[in-house]
C-alpha cells in the first residue's frame, strides 16, 4: 500500500528550483502525468540532474534511491536471483544483510511483485528505487561472466559460418554484425567492467585465441576460443570503432561509446598485426556523465605526501607535473587536486585526450587529431580566455612544453602529466625535449611521481611475519623482527588472487632555489635528487613500503612497481 506523504513528486520537482517555466515541465506533466515515464522524460531533458530527480521520485514513494551501476554489488545476491526472474521482473538484488535482500526495483511500491520475488529467493526483500534502464543495464553486467563467453564462442564455432579462413571483407563485415557476434562482444564488455578490468586483451596465438583482462595491474586469462573465430570478433570491434575492416597490415586506433543507463562508458581501441593475426587491446576509460568525487583525502596519500602538495597545488602560478607510466592513476590524481581549488572565482580549463572525467565548473576540451587540434593549438587559445588554472593532459612535444612554461612564466597554475620513471627525470625530460633551462628554472614548481600496487584484498587478509633476510634487504632500521606484513589468501572476492582494488604511492619533489640553480646549470638527475633529499623528498619504495606496513599492499607490489636502485 502507498505510504500517505505530503508532498507528490510534481511538487517536489517544482519545489527543486525555479525553472518549470521555462523548461517545458508543466506540458510533461500534462502529457505523463505523475508516473515513471514523467521522471524519464525529466532526466532525459535534463531538467534535474539524474540523482536529484530520482531522490525525489523514490522519496514520493516513500523508498530510498540506490544508483545500481555505482554501488557495490555482492556475488551473494545476484546468485540469489536467477538471471531470467531478473530480466522479467526488471529486478537486481544489492546486498543481503541480516538474511535480507535488498534489491533495486523500477516500481518498489507494486507490492504483489516484491513478495513473488521473496519467495523465490526464499527469504525477507527490501525494496529501494533505481530507473529501469539503470536496472537493465547493470543486470547485464552483473550476470555476464566465463561460462556465458565460453558458450555463446562455442555456439558460433559450431556453426560452422567461419570456416573460410579467407572470407572477403564484405562477407566478414555481413558476419561480424550478426546478432551472435555483438552478442559476444557486448558480454565481453560487460564482464570486464563487472570485474573492473582497465584493459581488454583480444589476441591471436598458434592454435588458439585468447581474451585476456587486466585486473589490478595484472592480466588474467578469461577464456580461449578457435582461432577461426578471431577475425571475425576483431572486425566487430572495428566495425564499432569506426575502424577499416578491410585493413589488416597496418595499425589503427579508434575509440567507441556504449550507453549504460543515463551515462556513457567510453572505450580506446588498439589494433596491430601480429605474427598469427591482429591483436586488439580496449582501454576503458571513466564513464562519462557519471558523477564521483575526487579527493586527494581518498588516494590514502602520506601525509608527508599530502600536506606539502595541497600548498604546492595553491601556488598562484607556476607548473606542477604528476608523472608515471600509463595508467598509473596520474589523471585521477589531478582531477583530485583540481576539484580541491575548483571554486566560483578561480577560471579552470582542462586540454585532454580523451576527456575522460567530467568536473562541474571546469571547462574541457578534448584534442582531435582528425582535424590537426592539437595540444599545443588549444593551449595557445586557451591563454586568450583569461584562465587562471590550465591542465594539460600530456605534454608531448617541445612546443607544447614551451607553451606551458610560458603560460606558467606569464601569471598562471598549469598543471600537466609526463612520463617519465621519477620525479627528479620529469625536470631533465624538459630540458632534453628542448626547454631552455632559464625558462625550466624559473617555471617548475614540484613534480609528483606516482605508481598504483595492486591492494591486498580485506576480505581474506592474513598476517604473516617476514623472514629476516627480508627485513635487511628493504629495511636498514634496527628492531625490526617483530614487524608484520600483510598477504591475501585468496577468496570468491577476489576471485582467488589475494587482491581486490589498488592503492597509489608517491615521490614528491619540492623545487628550490638550489635545485633551480642546478637546472640553470644543466645539472644530472642524481644532483638533483640529491639536493631534493635535504628537503625531504623520499623515494617512490620509501613511500611503498609505508603502504606495506599499514597492510595496504604487498612486499612483492612494491617490488614489481619501484626501481632496484631503492632496494639496496
Amino acid at each position: 500500500m502507498l505510504k500517505k506523504l505530503s508532498l507528490d513528486f510534481p511538487a517536489r520537482v517544482r519545489s527543486a528550483g525555479s525553472f518549470s517555466a521555462t523548461t517545458g515541465f508543466e506540458e510533461l506533466l500534462r502529457e505523463h502525468g505523475d508516473t515513471l515515464v514523467l521522471l524519464e522524460a525529466i532526466i532525459e531533458q535534463r531538467i534535474l540532474p539524474k540523482d536529484e530527480a530520482c531522490r525525489l521520485y523514490a522519496d514520493s514513494r516513500g523508498f530510498s534511491y540506490v544508483d545500481p551501476l555505482g554501488s557495490l554489488i555482492t556475488d551473494e545476491a545476484t546468485a540469489a536471483l536467477p538471471a531470467e526472474i531478473a530480466q522479467k521482473a526488471n529486478v537486481v538484488g544489492l546486498y543481503i544483510l541480516g538474511g535480507v535482500l535488498t534489491a533495486a526495483f523500477s516500481q518498489p511500491e507494486n507490492e504483489a511483485l516484491v513478495k513473488r520475488i521473496s519467495r523465490i529467493v526464499q527469504m525477507p526483500v527490501s525494496p529501494v528505487f533505481a530507473p529501469p534502464r539503470e536496472i537493465e543495464d547493470t543486470i547485464l553486467i552483473q550476470y555476464s561472466g566465463e561460462k556465458s563467453i565460453e558458450d555463446q564462442l562455442s555456439d558460433l564455432e559450431r556453426s560452422r559460418l567461419f570456416d573460410d579462413p579467407d572470407l572477403a571483407a564484405d562477407k566478414l563485415a555481413m558476419l561480424a554484425d550478426s546478432e551472435s557476434l555483438v552478442a559476444i562482444l557486448d558480454e565481453v564488455i560487460f564482464f570486464a567492467i563487472r570485474e573492473r578490468a582497465t584493459d581488454v586483451h583480444i589476441e591471436p596465438q598458434e592454435t588458439l585465441s585468447r581474451i585476456r583482462f587486466r585486473i589490478d595491474g595484472m592480466l588474467r586469462e578469461i577464456v580461449t576460443y578457435s582461432s577461426k573465430l578471431h577475425r571475425a570478433l576483431i572486425s566487430r570491434l572495428k566495425i564499432v570503432s569506426n575502424l577499416n575492416i578491410s585493413e589488416s597490415r597496418f595499425p589503427q586506433d579508434g575509440r567507441f561509446s556504449m550507453p549504460m543507463g543515463s551515462a556513457t562508458a567510453n572505450f580506446r581501441v588498439s589494433c596491430i598485426p601480429s605474427q598469427h593475426g591482429e591483436k586488439a587491446v580496449v582501454r576503458i576509460l571513466a564513464m562519462a556523465g557519471r558523477k564521483t568525487t575526487f579527493s586527494l583525502e581518498k588516494m590514502m596519500m602520506s601525509q608527508t605526501i599530502l600536506r606539502p602538495f595541497r600548498r604546492l597545488i595553491r601556488n598562484p602560478s607556476g607548473i606542477i607535473f604528476v608523472t608515471g607510466p600509463t595508467g598509473s592513476g596520474k589523471t585521477t590524481t589531478l582531477f583530485g587536486a583540481l576539484n580541491e581549488i575548483n571554486t566560483p572565482d578561480t577560471n579552470i580549463s582542462t586540454i585532454e585526450d580523451p576527456v575522460e572525467i567530467q568536473l562541474p565548473g571546469v571547462t574541457q576540451t578534448q584534442v582531435n587529431s582528425n582535424i590537426d587540434l592539437k595540444f599545443a593549438t588549444v593551449l595557445r587559445s586557451l591563454l586568450r580566455q583569461d584562465p587562471d588554472v590550465i591542465l594539460v593532459g600530456e605534454i608531448r612535444d617541445a612546443e607544447t612544453a614551451k607553451i606551458a612554461t610560458e603560460a606558467a612564466l606569464t601569471g598562471h597554475t598549469v598543471f600537466a602529466t609526463l612520463h617519465t620513471n621519477s620525479a627528479t627525470q620529469a625536470i631533465v625530460r624538459l630540458l632534453e625535449i628542448g626547454v631552455p633551462s632559464y625558462m625550466v628554472a624559473p617555471s617548475v614548481m614540484g613534480v609528483l611521481a606516482q605508481r598504483l600496487a595492486a591492494r591486498i584484498c580485506e576480505n581474506c587478509k592474513e598476517a604473516y611475519v617476514p623472514s629476516k633476510d627480508t627485513l635487511r634487504k628493504y629495511f636498514k632500521e634496527e628492531g625490526l623482527s617483530e614487524v608484520h606484513f600483510f598477504r591475501g589468501k585468496g577468496c570468491s572476492a577476489c576471485r582467488g588472487t589475494g587482491y581486490k582494488g589498488r592503492v597509489a604511492f608517491h615521490e614528491l619533489v619540492l623545487v628550490t632555489e638550489e635545485i633551480r640553480t642546478l637546472i640553470t646549470r644543466g645539472a644530472s638527475v642524481q644532483e638533483i635528487t640529491t639536493a631534493a633529499t635535504k628537503v625531504g623528498y623520499r623515494p617512490l619504495r620509501y613511500d611503498g613500503l609505508k603502504k606495506v606496513l599499514l597492510g595496504l599492499t604487498t612486499i612483492q607490489e612494491i617490488e614489481a612497481n619501484t626501481s632496484m636502485e631503492w632496494g639496496s
